[in-house]
């Protein structure tokens, strides 16, 4: 069997793998990504933070981006709008209490990761798509994979380094064994894209707008508009709350129709494609590092996607960790959980605080809350941004504690 020896592998080439491919790269590594699908290919998670604009800066990925936004119909995005029970109220970004950009976009993700992929190759990455992960041994000095190629053809490779950007399809966790439990239940979403046609001239397209369910406060819809007159529409539930007998579209349009704000906005959408569904999405592991490997994005933990927070970690943790691999490939001593884990970890378990408490019921009667206090506003703000590793923010440093504290007080 064929063997190749190059200094970084990553499993997956979304946007964690990515952004830690472009950076490696610059940091003069060889890099190859195996890649099981064909990009484009469709993919949730539309709706950006504007924390991830830092994080492509650092890869020398935003520029390409912001060229390619208006061919591409993403849309300008500076907040997130909420609606529940006849109430309106929104954030905007560009208020908030952390440095750094205040206004991200909405992109179809098939175009925005290709795109990413396209820029991480401009800088030298080696993609190759697909080209299927059989295998991964560990146990050596140096990880090996086996790979299978379009052709039926197997071949190794042998890297210093190892990073697992897959996704949801979890490759080292499955084949590794480090799958745990998520402590959220299981919940299943019902999605798709329609030409919306709102003709509601209230209506933000710079905004997601996320609308809790009339009689189920723990159902909540996505509505992120495109530039293009398109937009995503999804609904997020326990599987539990649906009614198993009916299809994936008549699931979600049953939904939009007891949805006073939605069916009115929505009454002249033209639905065009099929409506997926993803079901026990939630997934956490054992451990984010181990012996030459380490886990990125949703190959680790994949929260709930209320706050759009999938990608923002998976950039993130591509972030953490390229220059730790780069001090530990030049022979430095590094500690992987110290300085990659646990400092990833922080902003993840910020984000968790806020999910369960949306799911609670707090964290709505705090974003619906009439009297807010501004300076307090901004830190919440600046968290639903992306801003989650921003220790100067209160909310961020103790959030479990400080959260409470003022749920207690709104309510």
């Amino acid at each position: 069997m064929n063997q190749e020896k190059i200094d970084i592998a990553i499993i997956g080439a979304g946007p964690s793998g990515a952004v830690a491919g472009a950076m490696l790269c610059r940091l003069g590594y060889s890099v190859v990504v195996i890649e099981k699908q064909h990009f484009p290919r469709f993919s949730i998670g539309e709706s950006l933070l504007p924390q991830c604009m830092a994080f492509l800066q650092q890869a020398g990925l935003d520029e390409i981006v912001y060229q390619h936004a208006s061919d591409l119909a993403f849309q300008h995005k500076n907040g997130a709008a909420f609606h529940k029970n006849g109430v309106d109220t929104h954030f905007d970004f560009r208020q908030k209490f952390s440095d750094g950009p205040g206004t991200t976009f909405q992109v179809k993700r098939a175009d925005f990761d290709k795109l990413l992929a396209d820029g991480a190759s401009n800088a030298g990455v080696d993609i190759r798509y697909g080209q299927l992960v059989d295998d991964v041994d560990v146990a050596g000095d140096k990880p090996t994979l086996t790979i299978t190629d379009e052709n039926g053809d197997c071949y190794q490779l042998n890297a210093k380094f190892l990073l697992d950007a897959s996704g949801f399809a979890r490759v080292l966790p499955r084949l590794l064994d480090l799958e745990k439990p998520s402590d959220f239940p299981e919940r299943q979403s019902f999605f798709t894209h329609v030409k919306d046609n709102i003709s509601d001239t209230g209506f933000d397209r710079d905004k997601i707008l996320i609308t809790v369910h009339p009689q189920c406060s723990d159902i909540w819809f996505w509505l992120i508009p495109f530039s293009d007159g398109t937009a995503s529409i999804g609904v997020v539930g326990e599987s539990k709350q649906f009614d198993g007998a009916l299809s994936s579209e008549q699931i979600l349009k049953k939904a939009i129709a007891e949805t006073p704000n939605l069916k009115a906005l929505l009454e002249n959408a033209h639905w065009h494609m099929p409506v997926n569904t993803l079901k026990g999405y939630s997934a956490d592991v054992q451990q984010l590092t181990g012996k030459n490997y380490a886990l990125l994005g949703n190959a680790g933990e994949f929260l709930d996607p209320v706050f759009s927070s999938g990608v923002t970690i998976a950039m993130c943790s591509a972030s953490i960790i390229a220059p730790v691999i780069h001090r530990h490939l030049q022979g430095e001593t590094v500690n992987f959980f110290q300085e990659f884990e646990q400092p990833l970890r922080k902003g993840v378990d910020c984000f968790k605080t806020f999910v369960k408490a949306w799911y609670d019921g707090g964290f709505q009667d705090v974003i619906f809350y009439p009297k807010q206090e501004p300076a307090v506003r901004e830190m919440i703000s600046s968290i639903l941004a992306g801003y989650a590793w921003d220790e100067a923010n209160p909310y961020v440093a103790q959030s479990e504690r400080r959260f409470k504290v003022l749920v207690d007080l709104c309510q």
